[in-house]
């Protein structure tokens, strides 16, 4: 792109950001004219790490449901950074960790969302008693680091992680700076939450994804006075949302023992996957498998040599870095090591490690990946192992065809395999493993006994309710969680950002809305957030 395009293409995005806010704010001031008296106790909503200077599906959703609440009477306290954080989770530049977060764009954005709202805005108050027990702790301190009883390191890590785009941290002073704001910035979150906490004795608080670190301490410091505390994050449809008395990211859903696909139903999810075997799928606006290709005249000529194939699935660090992955193995990379030993003491078994396509995203790539790991451990130079790049669109579908038994880290192709009646191992915890629907050991010892057992037998036994459980989870997934909100959002001028549709106010009620209805029953009745009529 030259530097015509690209300036072309930036004045765009920027007509098309004013554009959407002032959709934004004329929608705004509409709600507000019609809102109601209000009436009980507030319910406090927090987000400032779903967006700095565009509408974004979350905030979208975010912004959508307080306008709902308060045409229903039930008063919301929004609780907004004014320049509150040092370095905020987005606002943080990885090539020059001390500048300064894009405040001013982002306050704008927030004014415009919260038009007509009376926002409980925060600004930035050093504690210097804070400062002097930060100075000079070594990495490994900052991260396990406590301030008058709240885990500021624990609550941070998350967040620096992902934004870093790697798990295991360098102990350098960029990195140090970082973790040191982020909880400085942190303990300043925790005590003006508190401070509203106190004022407005809320029956409830939502807040945006609970683990980047704004949220997750408001999230904290919510359940530490014993408020409901609920978080959200994108559903897996297309304009959708997931919301959760539980953690969002690890996606908890309680199926009823009883629930049977019905005939038409299982037609559905078929048509589903039918498409998305083809790689005919989006999340967040974001499509991960374009233009998948099949199996090559040179793989399969390779394959012939082998008495068997196994694919090895990672996943993306920044999924894998949650705090709820890691329960058997230490990370994903203290699993590839073990398996590498066991790749090598296999010479008859032709082993692919797939990294995830994802890895390489623009503005996400990863900094520590799997193609560098392969490299420094010279793995490609065993004949018995082949590395597929993010950018090679091999199926995975076909290749799992091909395959005696499928190796994952906690990533959803273990799910598509089990359904697809392929044995499945796995090594993290993943969304589907809260039901039986792979083999999933829970201890490294147990993990490699079972990897030598399933290489070593002749035929692997699965359980029926693998493929059973797998189908109703992702039917759930589908079409109970996921709330469609497409009737207020569409895509906007970049797919990770949303537009606002022109709707009638009446739309946002409960009974015109299934999402909006199953979250009001879930926050005001202590509903499930699920949609009913299925």
């Amino acid at each position: 792109m030259d530097f015509k395009d690209f300036y072309t293409q930036r004045i765009q995005r920027r007509f098309a950001r004013h554009l959407n806010n002032f959709q934004i704010w004329r929608m705004a001031r509409h709600v507000a004219r019609q809102v109601p008296k209000a009436e009980g106790a507030p319910i406090i909503f927090f987000e400032a790490s779903s967006s700095i200077d565009d509408l974004s599906w979350n905030s979208g959703f975010h912004l959508l449901s307080i306008w709902a609440f308060r045409l229903l009477g039930i008063p919301v306290q929004v609780f907004a950074c004014k320049g509150g954080l040092t370095h905020c989770v987005l606002g943080t530049n990885r090539e020059n960790v001390t500048q300064k977060p894009p405040c001013k764009s982002c306050i704008y954005q927030s004014k415009t969302l919260y038009t007509g709202m009376d926002a409980n805005w925060f600004s930035f108050n050093a504690d210097a008693e804070l400062d002097r027990a930060l100075f000079g702790l070594p990495l490994s301190k900052l991260q396990n680091f406590e301030f008058d009883g709240i885990p500021l390191g624990e609550l941070c890590l998350p967040g620096l992680r992902w934004i870093l785009r790697r798990h295991h941290l360098n102990d350098d002073e960029p990195t140090r700076y970082l973790l040191r704001e982020y909880i400085r910035s942190a303990w300043n979150v925790a005590k003006e939450f508190e401070m509203l906490i106190e004022r407005a004795q809320p029956r409830a608080v939502v807040v945006f994804n609970g683990q980047m670190y704004p949220e997750a301490t408001a999230k904290f410091m919510a359940r530490k006075h014993g408020i409901r505390t609920i978080t959200h994050e994108v559903g897996l449809r297309p304009a959708s949302a997931f919301f959760t008395e539980g953690e969002a990211t690890a996606y908890p859903l309680h199926i009823p023992d009883k629930f049977e696909l019905t005939e038409t139903q299982n037609a559905r999810l078929d048509a589903y996957l039918s498409k998305r075997f083809q790689g005919d799928f989006t999340m967040a606006g974001i499509q991960f498998w374009k233009g998948m290709q099949g199996l090559g005249k040179d793989f399969l000529a390779k394959a012939t040599q082998f008495e068997q194939i196994i694919p090895i699935f990672t996943n993306v660090i920044f999924d894998t870095s949650q705090p709820h992955a890691n329960t058997v193995f230490e990370d994903m990379f203290a699993w590839l090591d073990d398996v590498l030993e066991v790749i090598r003491a296999h010479p008859e078994t032709l082993f692919i490690i797939r990294a995830h396509p994802d890895e390489m995203r623009i503005r996400k790539a990863s900094r520590e990946t799997v193609a560098e790991w392969v490299a420094t451990r010279h793995a490609e130079e065993l004949n018995n192992l082949i590395f597929i790049s993010p950018q090679e669109m091999l199926s995975s579908y076909e290749l799992i065809q091909r395959s005696k038994f499928v190796m994952i880290y906690n990533s959803t192709i273990g799910m598509e395999a089990s359904m697809m009646g392929m044995p499945v191992l796995c090594a993290g915890k993943a969304r589907f493993t809260q039901y039986p629907t792979v083999f999933f050991p829970q201890s490294v010892k147990a993990y490699k006994e079972k990897l030598e057992a399933m290489l070593r037998a002749g035929k692997i036994d699965v359980p029926h309710k693998f493929k059973e459980n797998a189908r109703r989870f992702l039917y759930y997934q589908l079409y109970f969680s996921s709330l469609p909100f497409g009737n207020y959002l569409e895509k906007g001028v970049r797919a990770s950002n949303a537009r606002l549709k022109h709707f009638p106010i009446s739309s946002l009620s409960p009974e015109a809305s299934p999402a909006i209805d199953a979250i009001k029953k879930g926050i005001l009745e202590k509903g499930d957030f699920l949609l009913k009529n299925q």
